[in-house]
């Protein structure tokens, strides 16, 4: 809990303008970037790369940060002269720092049309994202624009401010082209496998939905002047606590109502394919490579898939915190299965990446005990993010003739989450996850198979016909009665003994050592 002491302590960014000097370099010359989505990730990764590149070489590559609805973290800022502080943890050490390159802080909800000429502004030669994969509004059936939205048939009328994030581009976008048609570069930084792909699809199919005569005329500018470069960002970073906001008082001496924390690492890799120039991002540790997705998959796959079992296996077993539930050994020899045995077969790797270093480093990182880095934030969202990291590692097995067993027990636990059966409790840290098919999932579940919840494979079924992982899984009902057994085995045994249930399965390949 923030102590009176410490709200009494002067205010991060209101500081003596020699201490200011000191401590942090002056703001960007101008802003060349717009951010949606100004939420902890942006700002301890696209933002601590962008300072880095920056203190190399200089330029107009200010950030103006656009919040979506939620206002606390743009006010605040505002009340800080635009700054707030990173805590780089581990447990050797805590490092803090204050990038100092936003040049503004809006809300979309509150400031529609100054978000729209934020977009539209000359200067604007970058438009970046991280809106989390459901800001995308994209049907998980057909990966395309959900036409039945509500937001997005309303965006589409035009007849109030956009509320979705692709909306709001389309719009910005438009009225670029009427005021200067200067080029510009729209950048997704989220966890979405083909993102920089998948987000000028989304744009372009808004656009084709519009009526003739806007369609007409954006469709061949759109194709001429913008482009949508594929990235992949990695960075763990927890949500912000007290603890947080006592540890910079602490050592700074000032209050930061919205300090960051993350992990020492941080990785970037883009696509260099930018229409109107860019920051120096090289010089900021960023990766430039003709091809990402080779990235994307060791990423999405190997950290975020594994990570998302760590926290539904440690979740259900009553654990808070990624590393005290990577610290149980059913939990940590679960996490090593399904990352060697099932996700790394489905991966071409990148030519510089060791995958067995690389793995060790992932490790490494989930059990920082230092940054506790909660099982209800990993685990939120699940009905969004395994679509992306089950599905086709899933298909390659079982076309193979392979059940992989491991992540079937990802499905069952992150199931056991959102839905569990009639009588069973999944514990406080479950139940604290964010999902926004939760209502959807029960109602599905609760109509297949009543009172038998998710441990009835005809319930599965149902889950996976309703698109929850795409289409592919449907043909094989080995794999739905398979994440059936194993829900069971949660509700009778719990966690553990479904890991073990798992364990036993496996085909018996010999586990590289740890």
């Amino acid at each position: 809990m923030t102590t009176t002491t410490t709200t009494t302590l002067p205010r991060l960014g209101r500081e003596t303008a020699a201490a200011r000097a000191r401590s942090r370099p002056a703001a960007p010359s101008g802003t060349g970037i717009v951010h949606l989505g100004l939420g902890n990730f942006h700002r301890a990764h696209q933002a601590v790369h962008t300072a880095a590149a920056l203190a190399h070489t200089d330029g107009p590559w200010g950030i103006l940060g656009v919040a979506g609805r939620t206002p606390d973290v743009a006010r605040a800022m505002r009340e800080q002269d635009l700054r707030y502080s990173v805590l780089e943890i581990s447990p050797e050490r805590t490092r803090i720092t204050v990038p100092a390159v936003h040049t503004g802080a809006l809300v979309a909800a509150e400031q529609p049309e100054d978000v729209l000429d934020a977009l539209a502004a000359p200067a604007t030669a970058v438009i970046t994202l991280t809106v989390t994969e459901h800001g995308y509004t994209f049907s998980p059936r057909t990966h395309g624009l959900d036409l039945d939205s509500p937001d997005v048939r309303a965006d589409l009328r035009g007849d109030a401010p956009a509320r979705t994030t692709i909306g709001r581009i389309v719009r910005g976008l438009q009225r670029r082209l009427r005021r200067h048609a200067r080029p510009v570069t729209v950048l997704s930084c989220d966890n979405l496998v083909g993102n920089g792909e998948l987000t000028g699809r989304l744009v372009r199919e808004f656009t084709e939905a519009l009526p003739a005569a806007e369609r007409e005329e954006l469709v061949p500018w759109l194709e001429s002047a913008v482009t949508f470069p594929g990235s992949m960002v990695d960075r763990i970073v927890p949500a912000t606590t007290d603890t947080y906001r006592d540890a910079v008082a602490a050592r700074l001496g000032l209050y930061d109502a919205v300090p960051v924390p993350a992990e020492p690492f941080s990785m970037w890799v883009m696509e260099d394919r930018f229409a109107a120039g860019r920051p120096a991002w090289e010089h900021g540790g960023a990766l430039f490579t003709a091809d990402v997705e080779p990235y994307e998959l060791l990423k999405l796959r190997l950290l975020n898939g594994t990570h998302s079992l760590i926290a539904y296996l440690g979740a259900l077993d009553g654990r808070e915190t990624v590393p005290d539930s990577v610290g149980r050994p059913f939990v940590a020899e679960a996490a090593r299965r399904v990352l060697y045995d099932e996700y790394l077969p489905s991966l071409t790797v990148p030519p510089d990446v060791d995958p067995d270093h690389y793995a060790g480093q992932l490790f490494d990182r989930w059990a920082n005990t230092a940054l506790g880095h909660r099982t209800r934030q990993v685990g939120s969202d699940g009905s969004v993010k395994l679509r992306q990291r089950v599905p086709d590692p899933a298909l390659l097995h079982l076309r193979a003739g392979r059940m992989p067993h491991h992540l079937a027990l990802t499905v069952a636990a992150y199931l056991c989450c959102v839905t569990p059966p009639p009588g069973f409790e999944p514990g406080p840290h479950a139940a604290a996850m964010a999902d926004p098919a939760r209502e959807r999932l029960r109602a599905i579940v609760a109509g297949a198979a009543p009172g038998t919840g998710v441990r009835g494979a005809a319930a599965v079924r149902a889950v996976l016909e309703s698109g929850l992982l795409g289409d592919g899984l449907t043909e094989h009902p080995e794999f739905a009665a398979r994440v059936a057994e194993l829900a069971d085995v949660i509700v009778r045994h719990g966690p553990a003994g479904a890991a073990a249930d798992a364990l036993l399965a496996t085909d018996g390949a010999p586990r590289p050592p740890d």
